[in-house]
């Protein structure tokens, strides 16, 4: 349980302080079930009446973002699981932000230009320090360079990090505990999706490691001036202090202001486009948040993409499944999106025959329109859900990525399909994965693996002749349930055992001693009958 010697000396302040939120908005169980009861034993132990009018899913909301910036990135996670989630709960969950009250410049200030290593009047030809964005993790700066160059300036909030680690050690355990003793939610994976988070909160917490994303991003579209990303300024990064250029660009929700700057809305839409999927369907690593604040339209029908915290990977395995789906989805083949979803199946044993029921629902739901990929990617991970099945993460951060992007184009373009526009990318990838030269390279590959085989195979099998030689070849064999048959046999033979003896006293010694004395045979039986009596009670409380 999580009452260790660990938590109560290293995180037992901030592990009250959960328990404490917990409580305030009803869920008592949950601790009671995590064995820390103990935390809250003199508080109340019902919500408050305010709080007990509210649904499940809007307690959970509250109560998550009562707890600060780790369980809000992991309820928003959750948010973008259909897979795992019902519609009442994702849609609960989306509505999580992160935006909260800045801290003012007094208390960041100092922070800053610690990081900077000097003052921000000396390293910055202006700078406002009234914050242009506050979330739970940073807050963001506007300021000029002395050469000139618009920038923004990105923080980290004071104290964060430790909070966070505590959290995140708090949460490991739980989690252990959760899978090993309630089966009914070991299929949400939360040691998996603990994994993601803690993956994705140690990006967000360097700042480095955020200018880096950056620029492997915009190294893929280093010959296209149409898709821009920010420089970053190094010289003024560091872990907790991020420095890039400053886009100046128009949302792609403000039609207004796209009209008046006389931009192409639709062919903004498909550039959009086009950039996202090369990224994920060529080279494998995107933007995993395309939100309308996370993509600008500008000047000279440019897009423009800003804030890397988090990118998504897929590896080549991936995309080649989702070239598949993207596939089946098109023909609108149930055969082939039933290999898919069997391919995730993972450990999990889904009913074939529901599974095949919901595949051709699927397909008939979609057939005879055009296909609109947010609706057709949410029902996909819907089916998933009502068959047991948990996506992979990493297609599900892709799958939410798309929507996501889906919703921003269709923004800019209310007729915007984005199949149509993913045509091209697909049928490029698929010829670069199935032509000739991509199969040639999976034959050396398999050669070169097959020709080292073959040259161990020699000394291979000489070494199992001398060992055939010597008799030193052993074999194991593993059957399960093996160790419960042997110990249901090891106590069989000792009750086998003690009945002997029993009966050896009955036919050879009994009739001695009640020749020899009646009260020292009244006596050995009642020390026997007691010895019997306990060493069968032993043996059902073990049992």
């Amino acid at each position: 349980m999580l009452k260790t010697a660990f938590v109560a000396a290293r995180d037992r302040r901030r592990l009250q302080e959960i328990a404490g939120v917990l409580i305030r908005f009803g869920f008592a169980k949950v601790l009671d079930r995590l064995g820390l009861h103990y935390l809250v034993r003199f508080a109340r132990r019902g919500p408050a009446p305010e709080v007990a009018r509210l649904t499940q899913p809007q307690r959970v909301r509250r109560a998550i973002e009562t707890l600060g910036p780790t369980f809000i990135k992991l309820g928003q996670i959750m948010a973008s699981r259909p897979d795992l989630l019902s519609p009442q709960w994702t849609e609960e969950l989306g509505r999580l932000h992160s935006q909260v009250s800045p801290i003012p410049w007094a208390i960041m200030g100092p922070q800053l230009e610690a990081d900077l290593g000097g003052s921000v009047d000396d390293l910055f030809a202006e700078f406002d320090k009234d914050s242009i964005a506050s979330a739970s993790i940073a807050q963001v700066y506007r300021a000029r360079l002395h050469t000139g160059e618009d920038v923004i300036v990105k923080t980290l909030r004071p104290g964060l990090r430790k909070v966070i680690e505590a959290d995140l050690r708090l949460l490991s355990q739980a989690t252990r505990i959760v899978e090993s003793q309630w089966l009914e939610l070991a299929r949400y994976r939360p040691q998996e999706q603990l994994r993601h988070l803690a993956l994705g909160l140690n990006g967000e917490l360097d700042l480095v490691n955020e200018g880096n994303n950056c620029e492997t991003l915009a190294a893929i579209f280093v010959d296209r001036e149409d898709i821009v990303f920010p420089k970053v300024h190094w010289e003024l990064t560091s872990e907790r202090v991020l420095v890039q250029e400053f886009i100046h660009g128009i949302s792609p929700t403000d039609r207004a202001a796209l009209d008046a700057a006389g931009l192409d809305k639709v062919a903004l839409a498909k550039k959009g486009t086009d950039a996202f999927l090369q990224m994920a369907l060529i080279e494998g690593v995107f933007h995993a948040d395309p939100h309308p604040g996370n993509i600008l339209a500008m000047t000279d029908n440019r897009i423009g993409f800003i804030d890397f915290g988090i990118i998504g990977r897929l590896s080549q395995k991936r995309r080649s499944q989702l070239l598949v789906l993207i596939g089946a989805m098109l023909k609108q083949d149930e055969n082939g999106l039933l290999a898919v979803l069997l391919d995730w199946t993972g450990s999990s044993t889904p009913n074939l025959t529901k599974l095949e029921g919901s595949a051709h629902n699927f397909v008939m739901r979609h057939s005879g329109k055009s296909l609109d990929l947010g609706l057709v990617l949410t029902d996909f991970m819907t089916m998933a859900r009502e068959n047991d099945l948990a996506m992979p993460t990493d297609l599900a951060i892709l799958f939410k990525g798309l929507i996501t992007a889906d919703g921003v184009m269709r923004q800019l373009d209310p007729d915007f399909d984005l199949f149509n526009a993913a045509a091209p990318t697909v049928q490029l990838t698929m010829q670069q994965r199935f032509s000739f030269s991509a199969f040639k390279k999976k034959l050396e590959s398999a050669g070169a693996g097959l020709f080292g085989m073959a040259s161990e195979m020699p000394s291979l099998i000489h070494l199992m002749l001398v060992r055939l030689k010597q008799g030193k070849i052993t074999v194991e064999i593993e059957i399960k349930g093996m160790d419960a048959l042997t110990r249901g046999i090891e106590r069989a033979a000792a009750r086998v055992a003690v009945a002997l003896v029993v009966a050896a006293f009955a036919t050879q010694i009994a009739p001695r001693l009640i020749a020899y004395s009646p009260y020292a045979f009244a006596a050995i039986c009642a020390i026997v009958l007691l010895i019997g009596i306990g060493w069968v009670f032993l043996l059902r409380r073990k049992h």
